[in-house]
Formats: structure tokens, sequence, C-alpha cells
């Protein structure tokens, strides 16, 4: 039994050493003309990463968190092959004055490149506070505003889901969107993100309809969403609506308003297969929606498990993603492994969840899956790519 398990975890450990992916034309990506910061580091000896994490908030979520993120960067330099990190975990408390000073001081205990934090004023704060260090952030956080110079943003972004979709959508005849979107900041930014991406994939925005976070709000605002479908004729009505929150009203409301969603699709910013409750709503029927690939991401999470005993929190794989992405770039005995033109590097690493890759201008690309909700079960359409280039980036 434990030869089998220890044959099992260097299987593992070997897919998860995220080896640098073939080497793909450098014009899928331009870098930025600003300077190419980082640090210079001695591969003969461990690498100090400091880790951010938000512990000490006083609530027991961040904690938890926290554990979890340290948890999965610490299972990640165990599995590294030809790199040694020496890690050296900072509490941010989920402040932005604390991280600012907790990065400060990382770097002055000798950190070649910051790890998290997660929030995003924090995450900001933190690269004002290291910026004329020379030290690069890559950063847990999903928003976009806070990207670009040395900080870096490893979560999932709403620009990288919409694009993916609406490639797809090209591909598939469909380029007529109306845009309907959650009164909130969420799903303004979101609505934004999805205006950009039909644009720069040769798409028209035929409508952008708001309604109100509300039970009645949404009901009174389908006959005019449902009323612009039909006079602007869209081919799909892409929604920022959430699973667990405003999509199960937006998926019953917009049929019951009229909308034929065999002719228009409900197309989700969001992730559907996290709630399977919703597979049986009719609106979202054929249907598409963008997901990570579930088997890297099941290796990831039974790694984990049988490590520490329990499931890793979703966010964990940032962690465990951007240590094995330091330690792939120090793994090839690069000097300059953490600059910004070496974390930058077009063929990407190998993620927790499949391939991805840090852009110049501080945002990233992410492998996702097109799927739909066929007879109330998951139906994977396209696959997430394995490589860059070619259908899916």
């Amino acid at each position: 039994m434990f030869a089998r398990y220890i044959s099992a975890r260097k299987a593992v450990a070997q897919f998860f050493a995220f080896t640098a992916l073939i080497w793909l034309a450098a014009c899928d990506v331009t870098l930025a003309p600003d300077a190419n910061v980082g640090q210079s580091i001695d591969t003969s000896d461990p690498v100090p990463v400091a880790l951010l994490v938000p512990r000490g908030s006083g609530t027991g979520s961040d904690d938890f968190l926290a554990q979890n993120l340290e948890n999965a960067a610490r299972l990640a330099i165990a599995d590294l092959e030809g790199a040694k990190i020496e890690l050296r975990v900072y509490s941010t408390a989920g402040d932005p004055a604390t991280a600012a000073s907790a990065a400060a001081t990382a770097v002055n205990d000798g950190a070649k490149i910051i790890l998290g934090p997660l929030y995003s004023e924090a995450a900001n704060a933190v690269g004002v506070a290291v910026a004329g260090r020379n030290v690069n952030v890559l950063s847990f956080s999903n928003t976009t505003s806070i990207a670009g110079g040395n900080v870096f943003v490893l979560g999932s972004t709403f620009e990288n889901t919409a694009n993916r979709l609406v490639q797809y959508g090209t591909r598939n005849g469909i380029n007529r969107y109306l845009v309907a979107y959650g009164d909130n900041p969420s799903g303004q930014v979101g609505s934004q993100a999805i205006a950009s991406a039909v644009q720069n994939n040769g798409g028209q925005v035929v409508g952008m309809e708001s309604y109100p976070l509300s039970q009645q709000g949404i009901f009174t605002s389908t006959r005019r969403i449902v009323g612009s479908v039909r006079s602007s004729g869209a081919q799909a009505v892409f929604t920022t609506a959430g699973a667990a929150a405003d999509l199960p009203l937006i998926a019953t409301a917009l049929p019951d308003a009229g909308m034929n969603t065999d002719t228009t699709k409900i197309v989700g910013l969001t992730r559907w297969d996290t709630v399977p409750q919703l597979h049986a709503l009719p609106g979202i029927q054929g249907g598409l929606f963008a997901m990570p690939d579930q088997s890297t991401a099941a290796l990831f999470a039974n790694r984990y498990a049988a490590t520490y005993g329990e499931q890793p929190h979703p966010l964990a794989g940032l962690a465990y993603d951007g240590i094995a992405a330091i330690g792939a770039l120090v793994a090839a005995g690069n000097t300059e492994a953490l600059t910004k033109s070496a974390l930058t590097s077009p063929q990407g690493f190998r993620g927790t969840s499949g391939v991805f890759r840090l852009l110049p201008n501080g945002l990233n690309q992410r492998a996702l899956a097109v799927a739909t909700i066929t007879e109330n079960q998951v139906v994977i359409l396209e696959q997430a790519p394995r490589s860059f280039g070619g259908a899916g980036f």
C-alpha cells in the first residue's frame, strides 16, 4: 500500500512539476514598454519567497483560507524538481496598511518576490509599498484594476472567461449579444468585461440591460430585457448572474417573459456546474458557460486531501500555482527568473486547474472548457486547451 502511495505521489508531483510548455510564437504576447521589474537571484541558493496571507483579521474564514494558502504553497514546494524555495509567511489581517507593512518587512528580510495577498486593496497597497524595491507581486486577487507595473493577479478574471466564451460563440455563429447585468459593482465590472470581449472578437453588443438585485426587481426588468432581445435581434443574452445568487431568477424569468432560449442562448459569466440544483432550470438548458479542466483540478484536490486530510479551499490552488510558476522559472537556472520578462514568458505554466500564463499588463490567461447543460447534466462542448495557441485562447 505504501509503495503504491509513493508511486502515485511521484506521478502527481511530476504532473505538477510545472515545467515550461512548448514554446510558441512570441507574437501571442507583446511585452509592455515599462521597466523589466524584478530581483536577480542566485540559483545555487534557496530563493526567499514571501507569502502574504489574511491571517489575524479576526474572521475565522480568513484564518481558514490563510492556512489553506500556506498548505498549498508548501505542497507545491515539496513537488518542485530542480528548484529550492525558502517560504516565509507573513500575516496581513486582511488590511491594506498591515499588508503594506508586512511586504516591506518581507523585502527587508530578503524576499525576492511576493506571493499574495488576497484582497484587492491589500494587494494594491503591497504593490505600491515595494514598487521602489524592484520586487514583483503575484497577488491572489482577480481585480483587474490593480494589475500592472509590479503587480500581477493570479485569480480567474471576468475578462478571461468572457473572452473564452465569445471566441467559442464566434466560431459557432453567435455574433450579436445583449448584456444583462446586475446593478452592483460586480455586475457592472462584469458587463464591461463582456462588452470588451465581444468588441475585441469582432462581435456586436446590441444592448446593455441592467436589473436590480432583488426578486421583484428582476421580474420587473425581464420584460424590458426580452423586448430588447426581440428588437435587437440578439442571438445570445450574456449575463453576469451568479449561480448562487441571481441566476436562478434570471434563468426562470427570461423564458417566462417569452424569450425563446432555443434561438437566443443564455451565456453565463459565472460557473453553473457548482450548483447542481440549477441544472433543472429550463432557461439554462443549451446555454453556455466556462469552467476549468476538472481532471487537473481533481488531481490537486486529491493530492491536498491526501496530505492534509481535508479538501482544499477553492482558492488554495492559487498559492500552489504561484509557487509552481516561480519554481519552474528558478529550475531553469536563470538568474533573472523573477523579472517581469521571465514571469510573462508566453509558454506559461501548468496550474492546478489547467495551463495559465501571466501577461505584461498584470492580468492572466487561464485555460477553460466550454460547457452546456443538457437534460439537467453538465456536458463539455470544448475541452480546455492543454497549451497556448489555437482554439481556446
